[in-house]
């Protein structure tokens, strides 16, 4: 088995932000913001069944909720 590293999100304009993608298979953005419970709702709101929250960070660390 191969492990390789994929960047979740690369897109700067999401550093210090929550950040709510489709799922852990597909990384597109649904929502973001400061408050994770309002990405989360959002993201459901939108109709993401599943949604992954993760916290960008400024160092290129990524928190999962």
């Amino acid at each position: 088995m191969s492990l390789r590293q994929q960047a979740l999100v690369v897109d700067k304009k999401y550093e210090g932000k929550y950040v709510a993608l489709a799922s852990f298979a597909d990384s597109t953005v649904i929502a973001f913001g400061d408050d994770p419970s309002e990405v989360l709702a959002e993201s459901r709101k939108k109709g993401a069944e599943t949604p992954v929250v993760v916290f960008i960070t400024k160092d290129d660390t990524a928190y999962i909720y």
